[in-house]
């Protein structure tokens, strides 16, 4: 039988269409807040978009080994995407990646094609990826934060660290950093944002704290403008440090409703050092809290807790009982507390080594995807709140068609399961009133998902209340 070569052509391009598909194309839309409720994001071809990932700041091995480097990069973002996620945060200041490591304003070309193939995988993975500009906290000392080669001792454009922020010629060489970066990745959709620093209240500027601040925030108003100006079809945005005592809430405050600011991002961990209360208790409980925090500004903006974990006393390292923690406990409570909370996406935690990749925690991310595949939140333009329970601390989201809410179990926290060595109890026979959030909406399907097996079950109301099936640590109703 003869065939039309125009039907051989449309089977041949349908069949590249599928092993497309099934490889991972490069995305081809940029992420951006939503049009639709700004207090999330998507794609700008409309496609809704939960940031779900981690901190993975470098590669394992990158400082003796750079193509084992870049192999373990991408294995740890196959792990990822093979469980749902899709983004990752990045330091290209660190020394790995640094452009700019030997003299200021010299850019290394092979450090840059370095970063050319961290692009490329995340393209191969579909998982976008943040990238911070700058993480130092000085340029004038010894320590693993500064940065020498800016001050005019070494060649560079500052006299001092506040010079670096206030100086017209330190400024101009940070934008024109800004515009080498642009030419190079400036239509590269598969870059979810650029971050100037990471934790920008960190750096050393002298014992005057507002006006340290002010310095610091008049500078990134204006590094903004130039990243917005640089990339117009990416996300810009700035970070503190961890929202962890009451000075830096003010702080917060003016950062989140910075103009330009796309995402108010949060910085909070599970830390006994910390001056806050909240930081020692439940992870749960802490995570929410910091969205609840950023939410009281009433910036109108995408919120997302950006970094968290647990840490030793005032950050002196990864949290010791990280080790005891192999099914992913203090994970699972970063992923779900903050969206659940009224998040535009998971939290996303920190020691993506240590922890993550070193307890194969991986399908954890999964079980938050599963969560909440198929859902758009822009349209449903939810509202968070609480439900009372003498068991389960309930974290529901009231949308236009469809209801979420996450039960954690008030009994198993970290300190109970990770410190004391207590399994999570099976909880059963639970009811939930749901009537609260249904509003005498009548549900047309009712289900609970369980995250620690995967596995989903059809459930009925009863008198407004759901009877929940036996669990431990959590459960998720959802509710069309």
């Amino acid at each position: 039988m003869k065939r039309n070569p125009h039907t051989l052509a449309l089977i041949l391009a349908f069949v590249l269409i599928a092993e497309l598909a099934v490889a991972g194309s490069p995305p081809s839309a940029f992420v951006r807040v939503s049009p639709r409720d700004p207090r999330y994001l998507e794609l700008t071809d409309g496609t809704p978009y939960i940031p779900i990932g981690l901190n993975m700041i470098i590669p394992p091995r990158g400082e003796t080994d750079e193509a084992e480097a870049l192999r373990g990069m991408e294995a740890w973002l196959a792990s990822l995407s093979a469980n749902g996620g899709n983004y990752i945060r990045v330091w290209i200041s660190s020394r790995f990646w640094d452009i700019e490591h030997d003299k200021s304003g010299v850019y290394d070309e092979s450090k840059a094609r370095r970063i050319d193939r961290l692009l490329e995988l995340c393209e191969k993975h579909n998982v976008r990826v943040k990238l911070t500009l700058e993480h130092f906290r000085s340029i004038e000392g010894a320590d693993r934060w500064v940065k020498r080669l800016h001050h005019v001792s070494n060649g560079g454009p500052a006299k001092s660290t506040a010079d670096f922020f206030d100086g017209e010629a330190p400024r101009a060489q940070f934008k024109n950093k800004i515009r080498w970066y642009g030419d190079r990745y400036g239509s590269r959709p598969v870059v979810y944002g650029w971050e100037l620093w990471n934790e920008v209240n960190a750096v050393r500027v002298g014992d005057d704290y507002r006006r340290r601040w002010s310095s610091i925030m008049t500078w990134t108003g204006l590094m903004l403008a130039e990243l917005h100006k640089t990339f117009p079809r990416n996300l810009g945005m700035q970070s503190l440090g961890t929202l962890d005592n009451e000075r830096v809430r003010e702080l917060y405050q003016r950062n989140s409703t910075l103009p330009g600011n796309d995402v108010a991002q949060v910085h909070r961990y599970l830390d006994l050092g910390a001056s806050l209360e909240v930081c020692k208790g439940p992870v749960d409980v802490l995570a929410a809290d910091a969205i609840r925090e950023l939410r009281s500004y009433d910036s109108g903006r995408p919120i997302i807790l950006a970094e968290s974990g647990a840490v030793e006393p005032k950050h002196t390292g990864p949290f010791a009982l990280y080790k005891a923690d192999r099914e992913g406990t203090l994970l699972h409570d970063v992923l779900f507390a903050p969206f659940f909370a009224g998040a535009a996406g998971p939290g996303q935690i920190w020691h993506w080594d240590a922890y993550v990749a070193a307890n194969n925690l991986w399908w954890q991310f999964g079980r938050f995807a599963e969560a909440v595949r198929g859902l758009d939140p822009p349209a449903e333009a939810f509202e968070p709140t609480m439900l009372e329970h003498d068991r389960l601390r309930i974290y529901a989201l009231k949308g236009r068609r469809t209801l979420l809410a996450w039960c954690r179990d008030k009994a198993s926290n970290w300190e109970a399961e990770l410190k004391n060595g207590e399994k999570p109890g099976v909880l059963r026979d639970l009811r939930v009133d749901l009537r609260p959030v249904l509003a005498g909406r009548q549900a047309r399907r009712l289900r609970v998902y369980d995250p620690w097996s995967g596995k989903w079950s059809e459930a009925k109301l009863r008198n407004g209340a759901i009877e929940l099936p036996p669990f431990s640590r959590s459960i998720v109703i959802k509710a069309i």
